[in-house]
């Protein structure tokens, strides 16, 4: 019995001992999606293996910049506002998307979502956030429908006047994309026609008078740093500029006739496949255990004690 415990003790210990250190793998990847404030790391550069058309579906930080606070938008509920109408009091969150972006645009406003959460500060009272789409033909009640999906998701009905989700016309958008540094290029959709959007993540925060104040790249954003960025913001500080890091949103490649490139939750991604890769391990090797154990001889005990 001593040496079938001792068996079970050698096999099973090196399972577990592999699990443990791909979980502590996982775990480091994991960790490693959210830096401290001020504590961002660069990647390696990767422009020069883009397809042509990212090359303007890109990010340029234009800190300390004016937005246009007199651009005509419509908001949600079919009225037009100006831009200026959520400036003067307190600062301000700014996300450009458009609302039937099949990929990232949901991914970014589901990390603002999540971040905030976990953020004292709310909505309406502490500051605004304003969700512009960048496609001219999206209608308010569209807007509609997303306003209230993502309030639904924050859980704080009573934040609903502090979330503002706006459709415009093209040079309106275009004035705030240029003077935001958000890049995009129409491509086609799977159908051919001319209906998504190439490009890249972020979030910005406005200052009260409407100056870019920081800008967060990417799909996930650490609460810690949202918290300090809207402190400073509201104080009318200007950030640093952070490592280009993008995420893009690029689904098909009018240069190849096919789709291309899509990238986003890279990091979360490798761990899944970690994680199920160390699964199937652990799998095989309860199954090997198992059939060993099945086909060694028992022992007679009473011939070895007589």
């Amino acid at each position: 019995m001593q040496i079938l415990s001792k068996i079970r003790e050698s096999r099973t210990g090196k399972g577990a001992l592999a699990l443990a250190a791909g979980l502590a793998f996982a775990t480091s990847a994991a960790s490693a999606q959210v830096s401290s404030y001020g504590d961002k790391q660069m990647g390696d550069p990767a422009g020069d293996h883009l397809p042509a058309v990212l090359t303007r579906a890109t990010i340029v930080q234009k800190l300390n910049t004016q937005i246009p606070l007199d651009g005509q938008f419509i908001d949600e509920t079919g009225k037009a506002v100006r831009m200026g109408d959520y400036f003067g009091r307190r600062p301000a969150i700014l996300s450009l998307v458009y609302y039937n972006c099949p990929m990232l645009c949901s991914e970014e406003l589901n990390g603002l979502v999540g971040a905030l959460e976990m953020v004292k500060f709310r909505p309406g009272k502490d500051f605004d956030i304003i969700v512009a789409s960048i496609d001219p033909s999206e209608t308010p009640e569209l807007a509609a429908k997303k306003k209230a999906f993502y309030i639904k998701r924050y859980g704080h009905p009573e934040t609903a006047n502090g979330w503002h989700f706006l459709t415009g016309q093209q040079p309106a958008i275009n004035a705030l994309a240029d003077a935001t540094g958000f890049g995009y290029v129409r491509v086609p959709g799977p159908d051919g026609k001319l209906t998504q959007f190439a490009h890249a993540s972020s979030i910005e925060l406005v200052t009260p008078d409407g100056k870019l104040s920081q800008y967060y790249l990417g799909v996930e954003y650490s609460p810690k740093d949202l918290r300090l960025g809207l402190v400073e913001a509201s104080e009318h500080r200007i950030g640093s500029p952070v490592d280009a890091i993008m995420t893009y949103c690029y689904h098909y490649d009018p240069t190849l006739s096919r789709h291309s490139l899509i990238v986003a939750r890279v990091v979360q991604l490798g761990c899944m496949i970690t994680m199920l890769c160390l699964g199937g391990y652990m799998i095989v090797m309860f199954r090997r255990d198992r059939k060993s154990e099945k086909a060694m001889p028992v022992p007679n005990w009473k011939n070895v004690n007589g």
